[in-house]
């Protein structure tokens, strides 16, 4: 039995054994006990030989008091919130009052068999010659803004148009414009709105789309003050803030839901808009979301009453 037990585990891994590495704790435990059933070894001779540590192979693994409840907690955000990877749903943990860590809920995560969302392929700045950055960086709000289109289908297969408007310093969604055409008079009846309400940006960012660069948007802008930055052609990472935005506007939401009708879709991205900017935590933000509600605890028919509203209307269920 000597002669068969005597390896390190490590190296069993990375010579190619059957059953792959043993770098968990646990594995090695079932090893050292599946060793001593086979050749009839006590503990000692059995850790000896595999390199194990007896202290911790009889360490008994404590279970929190909690574990079951925040294994339910975090199979219920996944399943709520499927993109969401296991740093984000920490957030929301957090946020729901749980006192938890990171590598806590990785460790549930995996071994629930929950799956991490892939990263995205990192992109290289654009440099001059002189090696400064081409792209004007947001340095506070209102500095810059960025707009552009996405579309997506109803079930019928019409194509509808939402147009996507973002702070990128804040990285808040400020608008989502939806219908079936959007022409350069939608885009600045929506600026207007939104100047009016939150004040003209310094800058505003988009590609060189026909709704973008009309004569009438470009001598608006020249009239207020907003200086216009158009990115390059056929280089939608230079408008990177907004591409990202959209990006979690189709993975998080377009792809998974059926729009019976343009109504439908107008509603659940106006929801979708708005959990995005109060809800939803951001990682450059530090998983904070980029403009969280600020409701008085207790007395919510004071901030509803300013807007003539009752509790139960502040989200209407949509009906389909």
């Amino acid at each position: 039995p000597s002669r068969c037990c005597r390896f390190d585990l490590g190296e069993a891994g990375s010579q190619g054994s059957r059953g792959g590495k043993l770098v968990s704790p646990e594995r090695r435990k079932r090893c050292v006990t599946h060793v001593q059933h086979k050749f009839g070894l006590p503990e000692r001779r059995a850790c000896r030989y595999l390199g194990q540590p007896r202290s911790t192979q009889r360490r008994r693994r404590i279970v929190a008091d909690d574990e079951k409840a925040l294994t339910v907690a975090i199979i219920r955000l996944a399943s709520q919130y499927g993109r969401y990877g296991y740093r984000r749903i920490t957030a929301m943990l957090r946020a729901e009052g749980w006192v938890v860590n990171h590598k806590r809920v990785e460790r549930i995560w995996r071994r629930e068999g929950l799956k991490v969302p892939k990263k995205q392929p990192k992109r290289g700045r654009l440099w001059l010659n002189d090696g400064s950055c081409i792209r004007l960086r947001p340095s506070w709000p209102n500095h810059v803004w960025a707009y552009d289109f996405v579309q997506a289908r109803t079930h019928d297969g019409r194509a509808f148009r939402m147009l996507t408007i973002i702070d990128e310093y804040s990285r808040e969604c400020l608008a989502i414009l939806v219908a079936r055409r959007l022409r350069s008079d939608d885009v600045l009846h929506l600026l207007a709105d939104l100047f009016a309400d939150r004040g003209p940006p310094d800058h505003i960012r988009s590609d060189n789309g026909s709704e973008f660069t009309a004569k009438a948007v470009r001598a608006w802008h020249s009239r207020i003050g907003v200086k216009t930055l158009f990115i390059e052609p056929g280089s939608p990472w230079e408008n990177g803030y907004n591409e990202s935005f959209n990006g979690k506007l189709r993975d998080e939401l377009l792809n998974g839901e059926i729009f019976y009708t343009l109504e439908e879709a107008q509603v659940l991205i106006e929801y979708w808009r708005q959990h995005y900017n109060t809800v939803r935590p951001h990682s450059s933000l530090g998983y904070r979301p980029p403009a969280p509600e600020t409701v008085i605890p207790g007395r919510p028919d004071q901030v509803f009453a300013q807007w003539g509203l009752r509790p139960d209307q502040a989200f209407p269920r949509h009906r389909v």
